[in-house]
Order: structure tokens, then C-alpha cells, then sequence
């Protein structure tokens, strides 16, 4: 796959302009990286707010090949990809959190939103890199990269990596689960996942073929969850 990296100093969202994009027929590959966004989004209708230079924000527009059940494989293989590139640019292994949280000592270091279009996918990435002053509400459950490694921390290199990794496995997105597997800290756990409808409490046992995590709540059967927030849950 090759790529056009796009850059800004400022955008509402760098997926809703690859969306934008999307539909007006640009070839996957294309790149948006933003020093700010005024509108970025999160998870679950959740904004992303981080200060100028304080955070890479990367969205990728990809056109896969896959069956639309098929289609969290994507943002697997995009989490997969910038685990890989923190650990290969800063020197320190982030923990996965399902479905695509980063995270290092249980604290948010990156997150993750793919948006499907039809026959596109964007895949969004925020990562903490050169953070110094979390906001009061998340000065408990946040992280970034210059603080874990003690020093300034390069963006373009994490950017770099990511693209490499990415690339990687989008040649086989069908082959991420064992990787996934391996990696997924939540796996093992004691969870607490907020569906649309609930909430769950159980362990989390494995992952299915299409990314859904499987949960065994206490004394019940199996469940597929493939939407909502996990929590993990310290042993009693």
C-alpha cells in the first residue's frame, strides 16, 4: 500500500475529512495528520481533546477486502500496528485493552475509532506523546509517551513506524487474531463491559473470529460482546 500523508495544523476531525474523502472517491492509503483538532472523536460518540503538539492524531482511509462482520480485523490490525511503533520508537511495550486501547500501568496512553463508509474504512488514532498537564478529569487515568520514558518523544517516528506496521498487516488482516490474542491484556480478567443495553461482569476469556470478546459472567454461559467499554476489574 502506498501513502499521501496529508498534514495540518488544525482540523475539526481527521476522520471525518478522510470520510469526506472517501466519498468523494480518494484512494485508500491517503493520510490526515493534525497538530489540533477542534471536533476529534472518540469512542462511543466520546470527543478527543489534547493541545497543539501534544498528541499524534493519524487517520488512515483503507479500502479492504473483507466481509462486513469481518471488518473490527481492521482496527485490530491498526491497534496491533502502533503498539508495535511506540514500542519500537520509545522502548516501552503498551498494553492492549479491548478492543483497541493502549494503555501502560492500566492508564489511557492511546485510543483508537474506526469509522466505516460504504466500501471504505478510516481508521483514527490518538496517542499521548509529549504531554506535561493532564486535565484534572483524567490526571488519574491518563499517560503519554514522554512520561513513561523520561524524555521528548519524536511524533513523525511514531508515525513512521505505525504506517510500516500497518501496511504489514494489511497484506493479511485474517492473520491479527493470534497476534491480538497474545497481546490483549484484557484477556484473563475480571471485566465490567457497559453494553447499549447493560452491563456484564465476568471474565473475559478469548476472542472470536470477527474481534468479539468473549465474556463468562459468573454461573451463566458464554457471551459474545462486539460493542461497548470494558473496565478492568481489580481481585477482590
Amino acid at each position: 500500500m502506498r501513502y499521501q500523508v496529508r498534514r495540518f495544523d488544525s482540523l475539526d476531525s481527521t476522520n471525518r475529512y478522510l470520510l469526506d474523502e472517501a466519498r468523494a472517491g480518494a484512494p485508500e492509503g491517503l493520510v490526515a495528520v493534525a497538530d489540533y483538532q477542534t471536533a476529534g472523536r472518540g469512542r462511543r460518540g466520546r470527543t478527543w481533546v489534547a493541545p497543539p503538539g501534544a498528541s499524534l492524531l493519524v487517520s488512515v482511509l483503507l479500502r479492504p477486502s473483507l466481509a462486513p462482520d469481518r471488518a473490527q480485523l481492521v482496527s485490530i490490525g491498526a491497534g496491533l500496528a502502533m503498539a508495535d511503533a511506540v514500542e519500537r520508537v520509545v522502548g516501552f511495550a503498551p498494553a492492549l485493552k479491548w478492543p483497541n486501547d493502549l494503555l501502560v500501568d492500566d492508564k489511557k496512553l492511546a485510543g483508537l475509532l474506526a469509522e466505516a463508509d460504504p466500501d471504505a474504512v478510516v481508521v483514527g488514532v490518538g496517542v499521548n506523546v509529549e504531554w506535561h498537564d493532564f486535565p484534572p478529569e483524567v490526571a488519574e487515568t491518563a499517560t503519554a509517551c514522554n512520561l513513561v520514558a523520561g524524555r521528548t518523544v519524536d511524533r513523525d517516528a511514531i508515525l513512521d513506524a505505525f504506517l510500516d506496521g500497518l501496511a504489514a498487516r494489511y497484506r493479511d488482516f485474517e492473520g491479527v487474531l493470534p497476534e491480538y490474542r497474545a497481546r490483549l491484556s484484557t484477556l484473563g480478567r475480571r471485566v465490567r463491559v457497559e453494553t447499549g443495553t447493560g452491563t456484564l461482569t465476568g471474565t473475559a476469556v478469548d476472542v472470536g473470529e470477527s474481534g468479539e470478546l468473549l465474556v463468562e459472567p459468573d454461573g451463566a454461559d458464554r457471551v459474545a460482546v462486539h460493542a461497548g467499554d470494558v473496565v478492568h476489574l481489580r481481585d477482590a
